[in-house]
């Protein structure tokens, strides 16, 4: 039987935005428009709509809703994804608060989904 060769895994610590740690600009709208695109798409499969039928309720011409769903998002604005909730039937609320003390250098844009 062969033996198996151990081999050294190297492990890096991420800033928790795939994005940033891809060096992209504008990390933090990226993750912001793909956590809402999540959302459109859990709301799409929970109630088990077609393309169609989803481009139907948002406005969207069927191949934009093919696109969004995945995940070519970069032509749509955060104010138009929360659009599309809103049409889907979902409310949203606009939370500004102060950030927690010594936490951040910045204040932080984040989507919180109620279970």
């Amino acid at each position: 039987m062969p033996r198996l060769r151990a081999r050294t895994v190297l492990v890096e610590r991420r800033s928790g935005n795939v994005f940033a740690d891809l060096g992209l600009a504008d990390a933090e709208e990226h993750l912001l428009k793909a956590s809402l695109v999540s959302r459109i798409d859990d709301i799409v499969r929970q109630r088990d709509l077609t393309q169609a039928q989803a481009a139907a309720l948002t406005g969207l011409a069927q191949p934009d809703v093919s696109r969004l769903l995945r995940g070519d998002f970069r032509e749509f604005s955060v104010e138009r994804l929360l659009r599309l909730l809103i049409a889907l039937g979902r409310d949203i609320d606009i939370v500004i608060r102060p950030k927690p003390a010594r936490a951040r250098r910045s204040g932080r844009l984040q989507v919180i989904v109620p279970a």
